[in-house]
């Protein structure tokens, strides 16, 4: 048993005693074993979780899984104190300083008209306060962890603002078209799909150049792709309401007009046009 006072309500520095006693002797023997790696999937998840209550408008909700999210900030935190490389304090601090530093128009004596204004300096001061010298650097930053689609918009946004891009969508529409024929020529070409020009690549240039418009169009290619998921959800249930045998018995023709049935099925729906 450790020493520990519970109480009805419980404040930040509670929390952190929390954390610190769940993994010193006499604590919990799942949280002490527990590294970086291990929970790492931990914070992925968490960190969906609190999104989609986000998304659902639900506070109740989201009060439970931001408070998810902060443990493991805090786990994390509290593994580097034991290491004595940094505490939750230097967290804290470390952020607080961030956002000083990036808000001269708030904090100092720049000034800034309107947002747009004000996301031209945060960039201008995060690649001073990161030495990042060149376009280049600023591209490497972007997390390679993050969801591809994702990630090259923001890569494509960088090039962009140093004056690499096309001068309209449509013109990156072209460059689509592109990709599509090469994609084409590599699946009748067969052959590994990991060789050089093979289908891995090819379909990795369409995605990036389909990503690159939305970027340009002003639209989140993660959320454009969450939605035609959606879209296909609700088309394929209504493909399997309408079949009249298992689908792997229809021939190809045959599945086309099943969904083409779904589709005329659907109507008017919204957001279920294609």
């Amino acid at each position: 048993m450790v020493d520990f006072q519970c109480k009805s309500h419980y404040g930040w520095q509670d929390f952190l005693e929390v954390m610190r006693l769940l993994r010193a002797p006499g604590g919990c023997p799942w949280d002490a074993e527990q590294t970086h790696g291990s929970i790492r999937r931990n914070f992925l998840e968490e960190t969906y979780e609190a999104l989609d209550a986000l998304d659902r408008d639900d506070p109740a909700a989201m009060c439970e899984e931001l408070g998810d999210v902060l443990m493991q900030v805090a786990f994390h935190s509290q593994i580097e104190t034991e290491r004595g490389r940094f505490t939750m304090d230097d967290v804290v601090d470390g952020v607080t300083q961030k956002l000083v530093y990036r808000h001269p128009h708030v904090f100092g004596t720049a000034t800034a008209a309107d947002s747009a204004e004000v996301l031209v300096n945060w960039e201008i001061l995060k690649r001073k306060e990161k030495r990042q010298d060149s376009t280049a650097d600023a591209v490497e930053s972007v997390p390679h962890t993050l969801p591809a689609l994702w990630r090259a918009e923001k890569i494509g946004s960088k090039t962009a603002k140093a004056g690499f891009d096309w001068d309209s969508a449509l013109s990156a529409l072209g460059k689509l078209e592109e990709e599509v024929r090469e994609l084409r020529t590599a699946l009748e070409a067969g052959g590994a799909p990991d060789r050089p020009h093979g289908v891995r690549e090819e379909l990795g240039d369409l995605l990036f150049i389909a990503a690159k418009i939305g970027q340009m169009t002003g639209v989140d290619p993660e959320d454009a792709l969450h939605r035609s998921c959606d879209k296909y959800n609700a088309r394929f249930r209504r493909v399997e309401a309408l079949a009249d045998k298992p689908l792997s018995q229809y021939a190809e023709a045959e599945l086309i007009a099943l969904w083409q049935q779904a589709k005329e099925a659907a109507g008017s729906a919204p957001g279920d046009g294609a």
